[in-house]
Order: C-alpha cells, then structure tokens, then sequence
C-alpha cells in the first residue's frame, strides 16, 4: 500500500544549530520564557526539551531566587535524559549537576523514595530527579506548601489530566493552588486520546507556551529528507504478514500488539520466536548483553535483535543498560518491544518504526514515530508502517476490524497535518485589485481567502496559535468524523455542521463567532495543508481534491465544499478489495439505519424478489428510495445476525 503521508523536508540544518550559550532553536524559545511562573513546552521527541529544562532551571536556581528544582518522568530509563550535563563547555553560565543520591530512578521500593524526596526538601541540595509515581506517593506525606519558591518540571505532561482519578493531575492541581510553586510542563503531544482534558482552562490561561511544530524540527535536521507513513493490511497471523514489511536493511523498531487487543495472537513470548524465525536461525544469545544473534533466511547476514517483551527483570536490566550505552551503528538491528521503546527512548539511528495494530492513542503514535526521526547520518528517510488486520465481510468481528482501520486512516491524516509545512491566511476583499502587479511585501507568506473571517478575540487567537493541532485531534477520531470517511457525508456537512459541533463541545466558553473564525481556520489548514500548490508560469494553482484552481480565486465557499478525508478515501478505496471496501461501508452504514426487525421481516420476500428478478442485490446508493431501503433491510439483517452470533458465543 502506498504511503499516506509522504513529506520531504529541506535539510536546512537550523534546529540543530546552537546559539552562544549552546542552544538549539527550541531551547532559545523556550529560555525565552523563563521568567514566567507556569511555562508549557510544546515540541516533538529530540527537539531538546530535556535541555531546554536544564538551561530553565539554572537560570530560576541562579538568578530568581528559586530554592530547588524537581524534575518528574513517567519511567525511570527517562530519568538519564537529565543526567549530569556539562553545559558551560557549550557557552552556557552553570553545569547541571545533580547528585547521584536525590536521582531517584533507580530500582527500589517507594517507601524509601518518597523518605529521600522529603530528605531532598529539608536538605540544601538543589536538583531532584523521579519518577512520576513518586511523586505521587510523595504527595501522601508532604503538604503544597512545602514547594514554595521550588520548581517542579513534569516531563511527558499528557499523562495529567483533570480527571478525580487521575492523582497527578489533582497533585498538580494542588500545588498550582496552595503554594508558589514554578510548574514547567513539557510534552511532545498535549491530546490524550481520550475526553478528559489536561488542564482546566482557567488553570491552562495560567501557562505560557512555548511551541515548536514538528515541521520546524524535522526542516532543520542535516540528515534527514523525508517521512513516510503507510499501512500494510493483513489476514491471518500478523507474525506470519509481518516479514512482508520488514527490511532487514533498515533499523527497526518493531511494536508487537498488546495481548488484550484483537491483532494478538495471546503469547506474547511466543510471538517473539515467530518473529525471530520469520527472519532466521538463532545463532546464540550473548550472555553479558543479552543481544540476540540472528542468521537471516535470506541475506545470510548475522542480524543483531533486541528483545524488550521478555519480562524477566535482569535480563531486561541487562539489554538496556546495553541499549542506553549504544554508540555505533552496528551494534544493533533490530529491536522487538510491547509497552517500551516509546517516550524519552533515544535510538536516533533508527530508520523505520514498524507497529502491529491500531494504537488508540494519538499521543502513543506520535511517541512512536517519533523513535525514527532523530537525525543521524545512516539516513535520509523514516518511515511509520502500521500493520493492521483487514476487515472480512464474513467475520463476525468486522465492525471493530473496520473502526481499527478507519481510525487510523484519521490518525494518519493528522500526522500529516502535524508534519508539513505550516501556512498563514488572510481574507481577501471585493475591493482588492486582482490584476495588480505587486503584492504588499508583507503578504507574501499569506494565502487570500474570499470569505475568511479572521478571529477578533484573544481566545480564539490563542487557540488558532497554540492549540490547532490538538483540536484536530479531537475532530479527527470523534466516532461521526470517523465514519464520515468513505465519503457518505456531504462535505458541507462535515465542514459546517460536525467540526462546529466538536469546537463548542471543547471550547464551550466561545462564542457563535468565535466558534466559526476557529472552524474556518480548522476548515481552511487541513484542506490546504492535504492539498499540493503548483507554479504553472507567473501564476500559482492549488489542487484540492478533484478541484485545480488559480490560488487567487479560491474561497471559504470552495474550501467547504471539499471533505477533509477526500485524500484518505482515496488511497483506501484505491488498496483494498472491492468486497473489504463494501463490508467498510455496509458496517458504517449500518450505524445510521434505524429500522426495526418487523419491518425487516416484512422486507425479505421483496428483497428476495428483487434478487430473483434483477439478478443483482439492491444498491444502498440507488436513487430509488424503495431500492435503498432494501438495501438497508439487508444490511440491518446482516448486524442483526452478527449481533446474534457474538451473544452466543
């Protein structure tokens, strides 16, 4: 199947680049903010977050009378992104240089940790570093007030949210309320994939935030050129369909299923071997590293294969300490994982991140893709394969084999909307003479829109700024967008009716108006940005879906006749069977039918009639409302027994 999203960037070398106090250009935005109390770190995996911290924390500790500095990691292999950092060989004024004694990511019970935490407050030590559980656990011992004038920097912010269960987030919460504390907040993705927000709004108007897009990270890499993703549909065993996408020539990341999802095959030791036999004859198991020596089937090279799934704490521990200590190239081929291998897991030379199943979370995904876009010089492509099983129109599991596919088919096209290049827009006005040679020179990087309408308030233009991409999220896997794909949704009706309605479900505060300047922006970026822009002599065409027009004429009207997912659609109807894609659309259809069985029942001898007479089944797109409506008896018939079948199992 080709790629979904295929994006080349321009090598520019610009946020690799460092300053004179050694830093990137994140962490020379992110610096920037220093003095405020409450600052959230939005960027993507190897962008430097962990540094920018550093640099921020230095500065709090030495320059505005901060008294110590806790930094938090959802896991404890995170916790050497904060390692002692000799900074000032770099131009910067302090070291980072935490003692070893208060880095609490290390194996142990919590009772001892959270002793240390509260050692680490009342002694006059200044750096402390844990696990997000122990600071959890510290909070059952201490009171808010005894971080005052401290800063507490939470890595991988998107495990907060405000739900009463969720204890980070009501840890938060408390010491934002009840003492003084300094919050930095850092996260590659701010969308958790479920309803429940991060941060109350009051609470998240409190934060200044520091951007960086995923566009401007990969641009500015030496070495690496473009980005793929793509889907690779199976039947059958995926241990079986997997060697169809794996090249032993490329460094591999490949994430197994989770034993409770439907692509697993429920032994996940088990399935491991598979893998490894798919590719060769195990030759040994080194005994001090743990590393897996593989003959391969087909090149006869020896193939080095880490094995994460494995649970038995010391041999974990001893691959890696062996991964964490990887210097070359060559010292390792491929790397099989289940829960690891995902957030803060630095292996920049690897080049493709292939994934079995759909991943429910936006934010895993963009954990994942992240582990193949760091720079290194073995590459000038990444690539993101997710392995997922094919609908079959005879399984009794099709609606939930459909769904898995259709999300992510949506989750790739945010990832593409999160990865190229970002555009600006403007309304352009009756008045404005289309024929004029020049263009103010500050419009140059802005696209004219007939019709646009600008937002006027400051929270719709913070939203625009700083949140886009995270309310796309949440268009993009709600349940009716979803099933919106396979193009049986009037655009318009996606456009003016669904996307307004998920804007006020998030934004309830914004007004009317409001609400529609934050929908046309939505509208306008992910058409344009699914969209290719062509010079065709002096003037410039845009080719949005099946339209090709000159930029200047186009339209908000234009723009909202076009479905979002046209691109998605395409490509699916284009790599599956004729059968897989009707089961698709019969499963979708079969969500919106509202029929009773009676009716049903009074309906079959007509659609056998039907049959016998045309020789062919009623067509759901008939024009005819009683074909249609045979149709949909079929198709109601057919939920109705799958539903049957799956009660008596």
């Amino acid at each position: 199947m080709p790629d979904i999203v295929h994006v080349t960037y321009q090598q520019t070398g610009k946020s690799k680049s460092t300053n004179a106090y050694g830093m990137r250009e994140m962490q020379q935005k992110a610096f920037e903010a220093r003095s405020a109390q409450y600052i959230l770190i939005k960027a993507p995996p190897a962008s430097g977050k962990s540094r920018a911290l550093m640099f921020i924390g230095l500065d709090k500790l030495i320059n505005q009378d901060i008294k110590k500095v806790i930094v938090a990691v959802p896991e404890r292999s995170i916790g050497s992104s904060f390692a002692k950092t000799d900074l000032m060989k770099y131009g910067f004024f302090a070291n980072w240089e935490p003692n070893p004694r208060y880095n609490l990511c290390t194996p142990g019970v919590e009772k001892s940790k959270v002793s240390a935490f509260i050692n680490f407050l009342e002694s006059d030590e200044k750096i402390l570093i844990c696990t997000h559980a122990t600071l959890r656990f510290a909070f059952d011992a201490i009171e808010e007030k005894q971080l005052d004038d401290c800063l507490l920097a939470i890595d991988e912010f998107h495990h907060v949210s405000v739900d009463g269960d969720n204890r980070l987030g009501m840890v938060l919460s408390g010491i934002m309320e009840k003492s003084t504390a300094h919050v930095v907040a850092m996260t590659g993705s701010f969308f958790r994939g479920d309803s429940v927000p991060i941060l109350l709004p009051e609470d998240e108007a409190k934060f200044t935030k520091v951007k960086y897009d995923y566009y401007q990270q990969l641009n500015g890499y030496n070495y690496l050129k473009s980005l793929g993703i793509g889907y690779h549909f199976y039947q059958g065993k995926y241990t079986s369909a997997i060697h169809e996408v794996l090249d032993e020539n490329k460094k591999t990341i490949i994430h197994i299923p989770s034993v409770n999802s439907g692509e697993s095959e429920k032994d996940k030791y088990e399935e491991v071997n598979r893998i490894v036999d798919g590719i060769g004859e195990l030759d040994y198991q080194d005994p001090d590293t743990g590393v897996l020596y593989v003959k391969s089937k087909t090149t006869g090279k020896v193939l080095k294969i880490a094995d994460l799934v494995h649970d038995n704490q010391k041999d974990r521990d001893k691959i890696q300490d062996y991964l964490r200590n990887i210097s070359s190239v060559d010292d390792i081929d491929i790397i099989i994982a289940l829960g690891m291998a995902k957030e803060g897991f630095d292996w920049p030379y690897c080049e493709h991140a292939l994934t079995v199943g759909y991943r429910g979370s936006l934010t895993e995904i963009i954990q994942i893709i992240g582990r193949a876009t760091r720079d290194s010089e073995n590459k000038s492509h990444s690539q993101f394969t997710n392995l997922i099983a094919q609908p079959d129109a005879e399984d009794d599991l099709v609606k939930l084999s459909v769904n898995n596919m259709l999300k992510a088919i949506t989750a790739s096209l945010l990832m593409e909307q999160v990865l190229a290049p970002n555009f600006k827009f403007k309304p352009k006005y009756p008045e404005e003479d289309e024929d004029q040679d020049g263009v103010e020179e500050e419009d140059e990087d802005y696209i004219k829109i007939r019709g646009f309408k600008l937002p006027t308030s400051q929270r719709a233009k913070d939203i625009i700024e700083s949140d886009i991409n995270d309310l796309k999220a949440r268009i993009m896997q709600d349940d009716q967008m979803i099933k919106a794909m396979p193009g049986n949704v009037d655009p318009e009706v996606i456009n003016k009716v669904l996307i307004p309605k998920i804007i006020k479900e998030t934004y309830p505060d914004l007004s009317d108006e409001e609400v529609e300047a934050v929908r046309q922006y939505v509208v306008v970026d992910s058409v344009i940005k699914n969209s290719t822009i062509e010079d065709v002599g002096d003037k410039r065409f845009i080719r949005m879906a099946d339209s090709f027009v000159n930029i200047d004429d186009i339209n908000i009207d234009l723009i909202d006749a076009i479905n979002p997912f046209q691109k998605a659609f395409e490509i699916l109807s284009k790599s599956v069977t004729a059968s897989v894609f009707k089961a698709i659309q019969e499963t979708i259809d079969a969500t919106r039918i509202t029929m009773t069985e009676e009716e049903a029942i009074i309906l079959w001898p007509k659609i056998k009639n039907w049959i016998a007479k045309t020789d062919e089944q009623p067509s759901i797109q008939s024009f005819d409302p009683q074909e249609r409506r045979l149709a949909e008896a079929i198709i109601f018939l057919k939920e109705q027994k799958r539903k049957a079948t799956a009660s008596n199992e």
